[in-house]
């Protein structure tokens, strides 16, 4: 349960009547009324019934081959995510998630990392990833494709950035799970194929939403509105028990 930072009703997310976004963070309401007085005076409810902090996931290609355009691009995605208050998760691993990271800590965000390791240790050593630029790493032990399902999980909101066939598979396991996908277009890789792959899925419903966008910026305020307006209520496919198969 969560609760109304306006009139201080307990709420089950699911069940809120508007949600708001604001510095980042995510406030639930009673009632649209309740929605507009909050954002009309915002300083004098945040205390009330603090917001948690919505995460975007950001997936693309760990391989180092990446030219200094799509990083450039990578780096702008994580300032971008850092100004909007998101905390940013990434895989923990080299490439384009990397870059993003950066991106997001020089601007201040907080940067969470999602490693395949059981330890500082072997992700350096074994994995071979960076672990600078995260203010958190979680080793999951789950090695490379184990812990696709855990970042996926942990996001409010999917990024898929270039990535070659590790992000389909990360692109798959968020649109099974009905997620919120943003398609950072011009950055390579599967992105300009996501269109082909996803009609070839005879119009399989599983709640996700994909958008579309070039500019990082935009990418992020479009998915804000998405999110706060209507996808908050559909977080994940697989809560509900009309799960489609396959």
């Amino acid at each position: 349960m969560v609760r109304d930072p306006v009139c201080l009703m307990e709420l089950d997310p699911l069940n809120a009547q508007a949600m708001a976004e604001y510095s980042g963070r995510s406030y639930y309401f009673c009632s649209e009324q309740c929605k507009r007085k909050f954002l009309a005076r915002s300083e004098t409810f945040i205390n009330k019934a603090p917001g948690m902090r919505l995460t975007v996931g950001v997936m693309g290609s760990a391989g180092s081959e990446e030219g200094m355009q799509l990083e450039k691009i990578s780096y702008a995605l994580g300032e971008a995510i850092a100004q909007k208050g998101f905390v940013l998760i990434t895989g923990a691993c080299p490439g384009l998630p990397y870059e993003c990271a950066r991106g997001a800590t020089n601007s201040g965000g907080l940067s969470v990392g999602i490693s395949p390791a059981l330890s500082l240790d072997e992700h350096v050593h074994k994995y071979h990833s960076p672990s600078d630029n995260f203010d958190v790493i979680i080793y999951t032990g789950s090695g490379l494709m184990g812990r696709e399902v855990t970042n996926i999980r942990s996001s409010d909101m999917v990024v898929i950035l270039g990535g070659r066939s590790g992000t389909l598979g990360e692109f798959a396991i968020a649109y099974d799970e009905g997620k919120l996908i943003g398609v950072l277009e011009g950055s390579g890789g599967i992105t300009a194929t996501l269109p082909d792959i996803v009609a070839s899925f005879g119009g399989k419903d599983t709640g996700a939403r994909l958008i579309y966008d070039s500019d990082p910026q935009q990418l992020m305020i479009r998915l804000a509105e998405i999110y706060t307006t209507a996808h908050y209520k559909h977080p994940s496919d697989f809560c509900h028990d009309s799960s489609p198969a396959g």
